[in-house]
């Protein structure tokens, strides 16, 4: 790539490149619009057929979300209505009664002598079938007022009563005024006890139940014939149905029977209309109903869709603008980050294809906090935190079941309780174990969060908490597999140097620190004593700490290539600068950033850490071998110039705080080795000098530090090789009480 980064004037720089171009930026987040309303537009805008009435189906049409099957419904509610018995009211109307009338008429009426015979057989005539009605209708009346009873049950008591009504035989007339007192007495009890025996029963058809009137008179305790046959006569006439056919109650009976079923549902999914079908009025009003018809459709739902997508990709937008994060600048990782969201959506998409109506929950299972951890881990934890916002409002549209909201809370509380705890748990993580503990800590929080809004509810079921709570539990353990699995490539495909991968970077068994520390041992001590003294810096001005640690143990990594020709190595043997040209001597130090390079490019090591070995001289002079040059070409008279150009290293300057960290710790640290007891005063001068010095000669001009942040820098240098050499350090109240020579 040509010339990515370009001066422009002092302490400023500009990039350049597809990777650092504006219009590219604009497009990824409006991709990244697209990406949402893409996801969105089949939860919230219904999909649209040009259909007519009459005309076939080309396509299988499935229903967009769960509506009421009218026709289903309805013939479901007939068919349990038919199902309904007719309803029947069991009425005593004390008949019993009326036979105690009738006999107290016949005693009274037969004991007046002076009715002559005729009369009384006009009398009962008229008399006795005018008793039964009266009587039956004061029965009826008492119904009546009892309010018991319905006006169209009593209408059909009377009816049947007046259907069903037993004549008594002429004959029977011109018996009865022949009944002596004692035949009245004896018939009066037997008749009263059949009548009620068999009234007992329930009776729709009084003929039957008369048929067996004989039967138990000839089993009663009357001897003559004429009164066995009166009693069986009176007994047929007080026989009467005492079961009515209940209209009204054989209707509230079939209303209450259609209020039971249950309504037939067309389930999300199931089947409209098949290719082929033939669109009928009832097809075609259910398809207008659910808004399918193109000719009906509503745009205003994709307007209303197309405004919240552009702004929920804003927040992304404002959020980087606003902060001071390498995705601000480097499109690289911005298509990570859209690829993360791509992801993290594919994932709640996928999951909620297996959402029906037996497992409404299964979206607890779907992996959204894989996102806002991995952001957290290779982006920056407050652009985690933005992320899983809009994770769960995406996550409370995709997994929504409830029709008459847009948004489902439950699945948007518990998405973003579970983000959140996966981002807190990941921050600053150092060993792939705490990936693990997220996991643990999203299902924890997860079931936990459930079960809040089970007891809210309070009218929660077994079957229902229990698989909330196992989809929310294999949650956490699904999140921390897709983690693992695709952290490695995010960091081979992009570059990014994670935490979790510089702390596995910094074991020293990795073949490069255990070759430095073979080849070069003084080199590898000074290396891990930069790495202390950068650390530290770093943190103190709020870089990364880790970076610039595991960046130091790596940025001599060159100088195994030629170890003797370094110092630190020239342990007990003689230094071979001595007897070689000074240029030759430049060459094979300013070589080892270089070389270094180029070993780590072997190991594929990440860039970050190839930049801190490039860069961490930046063009700094080679001031040693330049004076000796240049003290050389006066003591030979030559005509040849020395220049200060072909004696500093070869750069780039530092273009990172951490860069620029190392690079000031690396000259600390072999400045300070060099003194033989340094004191607090000569560490102090040192760190000032040489940031000084770098400052001057421009080593910072293509970084962001400040001159505050320099300050803070050289502050915890004296701080920490104060730590270090705290055994070798004459105090200055030391140094006034020792005696002159001593």
């Amino acid at each position: 790539m040509k010339n990515e980064v370009q001066m422009k004037g002092k302490f400023h720089y500009r990039l350049s490149g597809w990777k650092y171009n504006t219009g590219l930026r604009v497009l990824l987040f409006l991709i990244l619009g697209l990406i949402f309303y893409a996801t969105l537009y089949a939860k919230l805008v219904p999909q649209v057929f040009d259909i007519t009435l009459g005309m076939k189906s080309e396509k299988t049409i499935y229903a967009p979300e769960q509506i009421e099957n009218a026709v289903a419904t309805e013939q479901a509610k007939e068919d349990a209505a038919k199902r309904v018995q007719p309803v029947y009211k069991i009425v005593n109307l004390k008949n019993e009664v009326i036979s105690d009338a009738i006999f107290d008429k016949l005693s009274q009426i037969n004991a007046d002598e002076e009715v002559k015979f005729d009369d009384k057989v006009s009398i009962y005539r008229r008399v006795i079938p005018q008793l039964i009605s009266d009587l039956t209708n004061d029965a009826i009346k008492t119904l009546r007022n009892s309010g018991q009873y319905n006006d169209l049950l009593l209408e059909q008591i009377q009816l049947g009563l007046s259907d069903q009504k037993y004549p008594l035989p002429e004959e029977i007339y011109f018996k009865l005024p022949r009944l002596t007192k004692e035949d009245l007495a004896d018939m009066r009890p037997v008749t009263k006890e059949i009548v009620t025996k068999l009234m007992n029963d329930q009776i729709l058809d009084a003929q039957t139940a008369r048929a067996k009137v004989a039967e138990v008179v000839n089993t009663s305790t009357l001897s003559k014939n004429t009164s066995r046959e009166m009693v069986t006569e009176i007994a047929r006439a007080l026989i009467t149905p005492n079961k009515f056919f209940d209209q009204k109650g054989t209707d509230d009976a079939k209303g209450q029977a259609r209020g039971n079923m249950k309504t037939v549902y067309i389930n999300k999914n199931d089947v409209l209309v098949k290719a082929g079908d033939v669109i009928t009025e009832e097809i075609y009003t259910r398809l207008e109903k659910l808004k399918l018809l193109k000719d009906k459709a509503n745009h205003l739902p994709q307007l209303g869709l197309g405004i919240l997508c552009a702004l929920l990709s804003f927040v992304i937008f404002i959020f980087v603008r606003q902060s001071n994060l390498q995705v601000k600048y480097n499109n690289l990782q911005l298509v990570m980050l859209v690829l993360i969201f791509v992801m993290n959506i594919a994932g709640m998409k996928i999951i909620s294809l297996l959402q029906n109506f037996d497992y409404p929950f299964i979206g607890y299972l779907a992996p959204t906090a894989l996102g806002s951890i991995l952001i957290a881990i290779l982006l920056d934890a407050p652009l985690a935190f933005i992320s899983s916002v809009l994770f769960s409002i995406i996550a409370s549209i995709i997994f929504n079941t409830e029709h008459d909201a847009l948004f489902d809370f439950r699945f948007g509380l518990v998405s973003l309780v579970i983000c959140f705890s996966g981002v807190f748990t990941i921050q600053r993580a150092s060993q792939r174990a705490t990936i693990l503990k997220a996991g643990l800590m999203i299902a924890f929080f997860s079931m936990l969060t459930i079960t809040a809004m089970l007891l809210m509810e309070d009218h929660f079921q077994q079957r229902e908490a229990l698989m909330s709570l196992s989809f929310a539990t294999a949650g956490g353990l699904v999140t921390v597999v897709f983690v693992i699995g695709l952290l490695p490539f995010f960091e081979a495909s992009f570059g990014i140097l994670s935490p979790l991968k510089l702390v596995e970077l910094s074991n020293p068994n990795h073949p490069l620190l255990r070759k430095l520390l073979t080849e070069t041992p003084g080199t590898y001590h000074h290396s891990v004593m930069v790495g202390n003294l950068s650390e530290a810096a770093a943190e103190s001005i709020g870089a990364d700490g880790l970076l610039c640690r595991v960046g130091s143990y790596y940025h001599d990594i060159g100088k195994t290539k030629r170890p003797s020709y370094f110092i630190e190595n020239q342990t007990n043997i003689e230094n071979p600068h001595d007897r070689i040209d000074p240029n030759l001597s430049k060459s094979i130090i300013i070589a080892h950033p270089r070389d270094g390079v180029d070993m780590l490019k072997d190991y594929k090591m990440p860039k970050p850490i190839r930049d801190i070995a490039e860069q961490h001289h930046g063009t700094t002079l080679l001031h040693f071998f330049y004076h000796k040059a240049k003290k050389q070409a006066e003591e030979e008279n030559s005509e040849k110039g020395i220049r200060e150009e072909d004696f500093r290293y070869p750069g780039p300057k530092a273009q990172s705080k951490e860069a620029a960290i190392v690079g000031i710790a690396d000259s600390v640290e072999a400045a300070v080795r060099s003194l033989r007891n340094p004191t607090l005063e000569q560490i102090d001068s040192m760190v000032t000098k040489i940031i000084k010095s770098r400052l001057d000669d421009g080593q910072f001009n293509e970084c962001d530090l400040t001159l505050k942040e320099l300050d803070k820098i050289a502050k915890t240098l004296n701080e920490t090789l104060l730590g270090i050499f705290h055994s070798r350090i004459e105090y200055p109240s030391e140094l006034t009480a020792k005696k002159p020579g001593a």
